[in-house]
């Protein structure tokens, strides 16, 4: 059987985590519950990120994984052309003008400041690249899902080095 898409089963956890509180209302899990659920959102190798290494990889680009001696640990690094390559997911870096990027109902003051601390964080690390000599692309989740968009996206920006 072939293996389902990342968010389609995350969702179905959240689904199978919620417990009805009384009649009629269906509510989030309790603190273990959604801890364990946390626990399952990664941060090395999603599916986004396997599928943009499987993609330069065609392209006969060569790349190293997570450098943390670079600022923000770019996902892919190609030391060959000096360029960092982050792979964001829509929804955890805010994607403006995505249909992933949501923000959620409860908690909602929370959620702002988190997302703004990350997209904040995010251009500290671009900065920081740039200031040290590096060429930075960022590929969303949402490009990555479509194989002829990544694959024109990584041609546009890797240029005459293909």
């Amino acid at each position: 059987m072939g293996q389902r898409p990342i968010d389609a089963e995350l969702r179905t956890i959240i689904l199978d985590l919620r417990v009805p509180k009384r009649a009629g209302c269906v509510c989030l899990p309790t603190s273990p519950e959604r801890s364990r659920l946390m626990a399952r959102v990664r941060q090395k190798r999603t599916g986004p990120e396997l599928l943009v290494r499987k993609a330069t990889h065609r392209m006969g680009l060569r790349y190293r994984l997570n450098r943390t001696d670079l600022p923000g640990s770019p996902d892919l690094v190609f030391p060959k052309y000096r360029i960092a390559l982050f792979v964001h997911g829509c929804f955890w870096h805010q994607h403006r003008g995505c249909s992933r990027c949501t923000m959620p109902k409860s908690n909602e003051a929370y959620w702002r400041q988190k997302f703004a601390e990350n997209r904040a964080r995010d251009t500290r690390a671009i900065r920081k690249l740039r200031r040290l000599g590096w060429k930075c692309c960022v590929v969303w989740e949402c490009e990555a899902m479509n194989a002829t968009l990544l694959a024109d996206r990584l041609k546009q920006f890797f240029g005459e080095a293909l």
